[in-house]
């Protein structure tokens, strides 16, 4: 059998992981790590034609989708400035300002009232 050889290929060099390239999430506005505790939020739900994402953490991310349906956030909720003017919301912002970037915990969805 034989061996294939690689070919001389110049692969640009990839620039060390700056843990802090992130930047702030846009919601809590706590410093961002790469991994696990980050998520894709959608502005406006796939579901509902949205295409646009934003950068969340992880709990960030739950919290709104434990808080807010579909409909509301494509009707409501559209913007980050939006999400943040929720009282639910703002109150979890005001909890989570202090805990660390890869900070995780369960989110559980609101009751609704009939």
């Amino acid at each position: 059998m034989r061996r294939l050889q690689p070919l001389p290929i110049d692969l640009p060099e990839r620039p060390a992981c700056d843990r802090r390239s992130l930047g702030p999430c846009p919601l809590c506005g706590r410093p961002m790590r790469a991994g696990p505790s980050v998520e894709d939020h959608h502005l406006v739900p796939k579901s509902q034609g949205g295409t646009v994402t934003v950068p969340l953490h992880r709990v960030c991310h739950r919290k709104i989708h434990a808080e807010l349906n579909e409909r509301e956030l494509r009707d409501r909720y559209a913007t980050v400035e939006a999400l943040r003017a929720h009282p639910a919301i703002a109150d979890f912002i005001r909890w989570v300002a202090n805990k660390p970037p890869e900070f995780t915990t369960a989110t559980f969805r609101r009751r609704r009232r009939a």
